[in-house]
C-alpha cells in the first residue's frame, strides 16, 4: 500500500498512486482505442473527442456512485472532488462514460457498433490499471484470510480501520489482519480481459461483438471478487450494488450477442439480388 508515492521538491505536490494509476490507465485506453479505431478504419480524430466525454462522464459517474452509496464516509464537501486519492466505482464510471457518449454521438453522430468494438480493449486496460491503483491506496480490499498470500494493510488504512471498529483488532497494531487481495485479483482479470478481446478479434463475425463480449465476460469475472471484498456489507443479504449492476450487465450483454446473432442470420438467409438484369420477355 503505497497511497503517495512520492512528493515533488518545492512544489510541495503529493503524488498519489491511485492518481498516478487514473493517469496511466486513461493514457494506455487512449492509445489502444486509437490503435483500434484505425483498424476498424473509424476517423482517429472522432476517437480524441470522444475520450473527452467519455472520461468527464466516467469521473462524474464513478464518483456519485461512490458518494451515493458510502455516503458515510464523505466528510466535508471538498471530500465530493477528491477522485484522484481513490473512492471511485468502477460502474458508476461506465454508467457516466456511456452518458457521455451518447451525448457526444448525437452531436456527431459516428458508426456507434465499430467505435464500440474499437473501446472495448481500452476499457478492459483501464480495469487492470484503476484496480492496481486501488491496491496502492488500500481502498477496496478484501475479507479476512488465512490463505499465505493474504496482504496485510498498515494501521490508518481502509481494512485497519475496518478490523478496529469491528473489534476484531486492537487500536495500538501497527498491521490490518491478512485479507484477500481483492484489488490484484480484479486487475489481473482485466489483463486477461484484454489479452481475451485482442485475441478474439481475427474470429470476431459481426460487428459489435467485442464490446457485448465484454458485457458478458466481465461481470462473470468480477462475481467471485466481490464474494471475497471485505469492504461492503451490502444492501441485503449480503448482495452489493456492484453484484446488482453485474446482473443487469450481464443480461443486457446476452441480449446484445442475441441480437447481433440474428441480424446475421437474417442477412445470411437473405435472398440475393442478382447484379444482372434479366432480359425482357417479348410477347409473341
Amino acid at each position: 500500500m503505497h497511497p503517495i508515492l512520492f512528493e515533488i521538491p518545492v512544489l510541495g505536490l503529493k503524488v498519489h498512486g491511485y492518481g498516478l494509476m487514473m493517469l496511466f490507465g486513461c493514457a494506455s485506453a487512449l492509445a489502444i482505442a486509437v490503435w483500434r479505431a484505425r483498424r476498424e478504419g473509424l476517423d482517429a480524430d472522432a476517437v480524441y473527442e470522444l475520450a473527452t466525454w467519455l472520461f468527464l462522464g466516467g469521473v462524474v459517474g464513478a464518483r456519485a456512485l461512490f458518494v451515493a452509496s458510502r455516503p458515510d464516509l464523505i466528510q466535508s464537501p471538498l471530500d465530493l472532488f477528491r477522485s484522484w486519492e481513490g473512492g471511485n466505482v468502477f460502474y458508476g464510471c461506465i454508467i457516466g462514460g456511456l452518458t457521455g457518449t451518447l451525448i457526444y454521438w448525437r452531436r456527431r453522430p459516428f458508426p456507434f457498433l465499430r467505435m464500440a468494438d474499437a473501446v472495448a480493449p481500452a476499457l478492459a486496460v483501464g480495469v487492470f490499471f484503476g484496480r492496481f491503483g486501488c491496491h496502492l491506496n488500500g481502498c477496496c480490499h478484501g475479507a479476512i484470510t488465512r490463505l499465505p498470500w493474504g496482504v496485510r494493510f498498515p494501521a490508518g488504512s481502509h481494512a485497519w480501520t475496518a478490523h478496529v471498529d469491528q473489534g476484531l483488532l486492537d487500536p495500538a497494531a501497527p498491521w490490518s489482519l491478512p485479507v484477500h487481495p481483492t484489488q490484484l485479483y480484479a486487475s489481473f482479470a482485466g489483463l486477461a480481459l484484454l489479452i481475451g478481446l485482442l485475441a478474439y478479434v481475427p474470429f470476431r463475425r459481426r460487428t459489435g461483438e467485442m464490446m457485448a463480449l465484454l458485457m458478458i465476460a466481465y461481470p462473470i469475472s468480477r462475481w467471485p471478487v466481490e464474494v471475497l471484498r471485505g469492504d461492503d456489507p451490502g444492501l441485503f443479504a449480503g448482495i452489493t450494488i456492484s453484484q446488482l449492476i453485474n446482473v443487469g450487465l450481464l443480461t443486457f450483454g446476452l441480449i446484445v450477442w442475441r441480437r447481433l446473432g440474428r441480424k446475421a442470420a437474417a442477412a445470411i438467409s437473405a435472398p440475393r439480388v442478382s447484379a444482372r438484369p434479366e432480359p425482357l420477355k417479348t410477347a409473341g
